[in-house]
């Protein structure tokens, strides 16, 4: 399939004249898990785990085999490895409470690269800060990139938390995930890897990057939002305590004392988002159709063509690597003397979406330099007439600011 046959699924896309670059943020929905989604609450709607009516049942086979899924497309060695919460986010905020703060103790250190998104910052710095652990980080060199010299400046013994995403949402850098959980586990260290911005765009196997926990949201690979993943290994996942109580992840519950299911469903409280789940496996079908080399293939060469058109104009200025072997589609940029959020304005006057800000990376943009950037990324229904209208955007958005600019 082409960028250009796989569009005409997307209904938004089709139904208004917009140059869609805000993929990063969340991404827009194939007619498929729309229609998968309609489906289950038109026909299988009921609480999973709880009835022995027929109803009921339906709705635990397909929450049990959406996990499933999860796990086959990740590689993950058993569904039990898979744990759904509401977001990426969750997720990390599940391993932050559930092993760090159990695991953590004064004098130990915890390892971020400085480009963390805050979901896999804040909670570090909060277990940091409970437990007196130290938190450190690995910076970036001027290319956006983590080198091998700052892997092993960085993470030595004493530290046992290292948490790094597999590639950036600001400057859309790849990084090497599975040199630096090679180092993590050399000391001791186990390795947190924030997959959001991998996981939709590449193949990812978490038996050979060697992950011990990876995490992402289902909403930025097609899926509805409010669904996330968290993979474990189970050895680990068994060890930790549950991170919410209530409903559904219990086993006996007394007067006084509790005992819990086994795991994933000892960290799943309450009732589960079943409409998410089965949004997320229609969306792993739509992926495994369209086919994740292929989904490579035409990101890799909409990136080559917007790097080359935006390198072009003398007057943005792009920020990270150049280098496409080492890029996903995450391009980080700013119109020299425009703020970031005037440039969005204009832009969004054209139909063309992008982000502009911090992109919740505010300890990255503050090593660049920088208060904020404009970000456009692509995503598979992505054409190069989409980057042609970006460019032509920011030339009127130039010419609209000429005269303010120095």
């Amino acid at each position: 399939m082409t960028n250009y046959e796989i569009r005409k699924d997307f209904p938004i896309l089709n139904n208004q004249n917009i140059a869609y670059l805000d993929s990063a943020a969340t991404t827009q929905k194939p007619v498929q898990v729309i229609d998968a989604v309609n489906r289950y609450y038109k026909n299988d709607n009921a609480n999973p785990h709880r009835g022995a009516y027929k109803l009921s049942i339906r709705a635990t086979e397909v929450y049990d085999e959406a996990r499933k899924k999860v796990a086959n497309f990740i590689n993950a060695k058993m569904p039990d490895e898979i744990v759904f919460t509401r977001n990426a986010t969750e997720s990390l905020n599940l391993v932050a409470y559930s092993y760090g703060l159990e695991n953590i103790k004064r004098q130990d250190k915890i390892v971020l690269s400085i480009m963390e998104h805050h979901s896999n910052l804040v909670p570090w710095q909060n277990v940091a800060r409970r437990t007196g652990a130290s938190l450190e980080y690995m910076y970036t060199n001027s290319e956006g990139r983590i080198t091998n010299d700052e892997i092993y400046k960085r993470i030595v013994p004493g530290v046992k938390i290292v948490g790094i995403t597999h590639v950036s949402n600001v400057l859309g850098t790849i990084n090497p995930v599975k040199e630096i959980v090679k180092r993590a586990h050399s000391v001791g260290a186990i390795v947190v890897v924030d997959a959001s911005q991998s996981v939709p765009h590449m193949k990812v196997d978490v038996q050979d990057l060697d992950a011990d926990f990876l995490v992402f949201s289902g909403h930025k690979m097609l899926s509805p939002l409010g669904i996330g993943v968290l993979y474990g290994k189970k050895n680990i996942l068994d060890q930790m305590v549950p991170f919410l109580f209530g409903g559904d992840m219990i086993e006996y519950v007394y007067e006084q004392k509790t005992t819990f299911a086994p795991t994933p469903t000892k960290f799943e409280a309450g009732t589960q988002n079943v409409g998410g789940a089965v949004g997320l496996s229609a969306a792993i079908d739509y992926l495994n159709k369209v086919g994740m080399d292929n989904i490579e293939k035409i990101e890799k060469n909409l990136t080559i063509y917007a790097l080359d058109k935006l390198q072009k104009l003398d007057f943005v200025t792009i920020y990270g690597t150049k280098n496409v072997e080492t890029h996903a589609g995450v391009i980080s940029f700013n119109v020299n003397g425009v703020h970031p959020h005037d440039v969005a304005s204009v832009l969004d006057s054209q139909n063309v979406c992008i982000r502009s800000g911090n992109h919740c990376a505010q300890p990255l943009l503050r090593y660049m330099g920088i208060d904020s950037t404009c970000r456009a990324s692509l995503y598979i229904y992505n054409t190069k007439e989409d980057i042609d209208r970006l460019v032509q955007a920011l030339i009127k958005t130039r010419d609209m600011f000429a005269k303010w600019i120095k």
